[in-house]
């Protein structure tokens, strides 16, 4: 059956209300951000002797400063409260502080504009844990992809609005018409999160920490209960490293590298903001609804390919002031933009499964500290971005060459990372086997338990059966796995980075066999989901051989339901042992239709070793 679209949410009004207070925000925050970068940069000196390059990365460590300081406070608030009254709250201090930054425009003064400025980043501090926090309450799992990546494209939509608003407020010049318009913005916002539904807390006992610095800690604390969730959150504050690299060089990139006025600012970062919103909403169509970090290395590839690319294309001699239009018309134009694009692009299927792997694998209880433990560490990164970043063009380094830095880095830090959490490229592996080299059809999948242990039961096919149910399930799996396949070099490494279990026959060694049943018994008792090929071997005729009685053992030491499963379409692939010959395993086709069947789980005390086997040869049908 067809899955409704992840724009259904805007139909929704447990979504809508929130969507649209969330991208208003966005919408005013770009507004500002971008009318007084634009300010900073083409007319400095009538607000202030700093020169433009220091003013523009003060500006950009101002914002993000009360993530670093406040990010403690906002993350236990959204916990001890109904998040949409802290929402609602927020808003309504969006209003004042766009009264003070009207101030600071109509009186030229740059302290009080850079002082609203970083208003707004206390804005945002408390907004974000609300947001990123409510999301997995008002969404089910299989809308958790699709939810946050309406939020990044909402976002970023009005990330591309809000840059050409500014563009055209800044052009215009009044500064009457930027005060109605960031005012105005403000109050719809305002207006949009009365309609947010209200919520229970989520720890309603929870004692608030005023102290900046140990309720920062605890955030810290709680973020690091889950060893994935904690790399995950380093993960997404890298790409704001990242992100801060970039744009905030993008000003000084485009009037000195690329010769171009305020509207070439305005195009570029236009492209930048709808890539990472079309990469956002492809992450659901490419994921198949589930939260799929094999997307995470795929997005981090194309963010080291198209940073090294601009540099590439960066001209050789820059024009003067150029117009959007001139610029658009010049020599190697459209090389620079696909690249702000394709970074964007990439961007989006980069963090959107990271976000939505933090949201699905924390408990309820310490949600929203744990997106608060995220923005600290993302505020952290980005300041370091921008000092960074201040003191490498000090130290004579071009933008060009900052940029080229950024993605030589983000490969090595993405390898790094990989390292720590074997998970993320070998599911990544699993999304390109099933995506480029095979189709998968998934059925009945929704009957594997979203929480809580299971026994998974499959036929045997192939040696990359493990990677196609990882890939076709969106929780972790641990396989137990003949022990003679970790002789095998490739699928060693593999196995070892899926944390398979080996077993091998209690003749030939017990004691493997022995530690198997009991690291079987401790993923059981955790509530992991553990799958066994109860046939001990490959097929060697593409039939279903008869099922051990290992399984059995298992169920009685740790009874959980049994969820029967089957393969078909794999018996011809290169992974079976079908041909022999090595020469004779070349793949007569691509993309061929491969298919994973799931039945309903049966209770331990009903599981009988012949009644399920005979049940996954129901389920697999006859092989084609």
């Amino acid at each position: 059956m067809a899955q409704p679209s992840q724009f259904k949410l805007l139909a929704q009004r447990r979504f809508v209300p929130f969507f649209g207070a969330q991208a208003l925000g966005a919408f005013n925050d770009n507004v500002y951000k971008n009318v007084l970068v634009i300010v900073a940069t083409y007319q400095a000196a009538s607000y202030t002797a700093l020169p433009p390059e220091l003013l523009t990365n003060v500006a950009a460590g101002l914002f993000i400063l009360p993530f670093v300081l406040f990010s403690g406070m906002a993350g236990q608030l959204a916990d001890r409260y109904d998040k949409a009254l802290v929402l609602k709250a927020v808003k309504a201090a969006e209003i004042v502080i766009m009264g003070v930054a009207g101030f600071g425009f109509a009186t030229h003064s740059m302290e009080v504009l850079l002082g609203a400025l970083f208003l707004m980043g206390m804005h945002s501090t408390f907004f974000a844990p609300a947001k990123y926090g409510l999301l997995p309450e008002v969404l089910r799992d299989s809308e958790l992809v699709g939810g946050n990546a309406m939020v990044e494209m909402g976002t970023f939509v009005a990330i591309v609005l809000g840059t050409l608003v500014a563009g055209l407020l800044a052009a215009e010049g009044s500064v009457w018409l930027i005060v109605s318009v960031l005012m105005a913005i403000a109050a719809v916002g305002f207006v949009c999160s009365l309609a947010i539904p209200k919520l229970q807390p989520a720890a309603p006992t929870l004692k608030i920490d005023w102290r900046p610095w140990t309720s920062t800690w605890e955030n810290l604390r709680a973020a690091s209960e889950s060893r994935v969730v904690f790399l995950s959150i380093l993960g997404i504050s890298w790409f704001w490293f990242y992100g801060a690299v970039v744009l905030a060089q993008l000003p000084l990139y485009t009037k000195t590298v690329l010769g171009g006025s305020e509207q070439v600012v305005t195009v570029l970062l236009v492209m930048f903001s709808a890539g990472v919103g079309i990469g956002s909403l492809l992450c659901e169509r490419l994921s198949g609804r589930q939260v799929e970090i094999g997307l995470v290395p795929f997005g981090s590839i194309g963010l080291t390919v198209f940073a090294i690319d601009l540099f590439f294309a960066t001209p050789a001699l820059p024009g003067s002031n150029l117009s959007a239009q001139a610029f658009i018309e010049a020599p190697g134009s459209w090389r620079v933009l696909m690249d702000m694009a394709l970074i964007g692009v990439f961007g989006g299927l980069f963090i959107v499964p990271l976000y939505a792997l933090v949201q699905q694998r924390t408990r309820r209880e310490v949600m929203s500290r744990v997106i608060g433990a995220n923005s600290i560490l993302n505020a952290v990164f980005m300041v370091v971005a921008a000092g960074l970043a201040a003191l490498a063009l000090h130290a004579g380094l071009t933008i060009p060459q900052l940029l080229l830095l950024t993605g030589v880095l983000n490969a090595f830090v993405a390898l790094y990372i990989y390292s720590l959490v074997p998970e993320f490229l070998l599911r990544f592996l699993a999304w390109l086997l099933v995506h480029f080299v095979y189709r998968l059809e998934r059925r009945g999948v929704d009957h594997i338990p979203e929480q809580g242990p299971a026994l998974l039961i499959c036929n045997h096919v192939g040696f990359a059966d493990a990677i196609v149910i990882s890939a076709g399930c969106s929780r972790p799996v641990r396989f137990i796995m003949e022990s003679s396949i970790f002789k095998i070099p490739v699928l060693s490494t593999i196995f070892r980075g899926m944390k398979a279990i080996p077993v091998a026959p209690a003749k030939e060694d017990p004691e493997v066999y022995e530690r198997a049943f009991q690291l079987v018994a401790a993923e059981l008792r955790d509530g992991n989901l553990v799958c066994i090929f109860p046939e001990g071997k490959l097929t060697p005729n593409g039939e279903i051989g008869e099922f051990r009685a290992g399984m059995m053992r298992i169920l009685k030491e740790t009874p959980v339901p049994v969820v029967p499963m089957s393969l078909s379409g794999l018996w011809d692939s290169i992974f079976s042992r079908k041909y022999k010959q090595v020469w004779k395993r070349v793949p007569r086709r691509f993309w061929a239709k491969i298919k994973l069947t799931v039945g309903e789980p049966i209770p331990p005390e009903q599981v009988d070793v012949q009644v399920l086997r005979q049940r996954v040869v129901e389920l697999r049908g006859p092989e084609q």
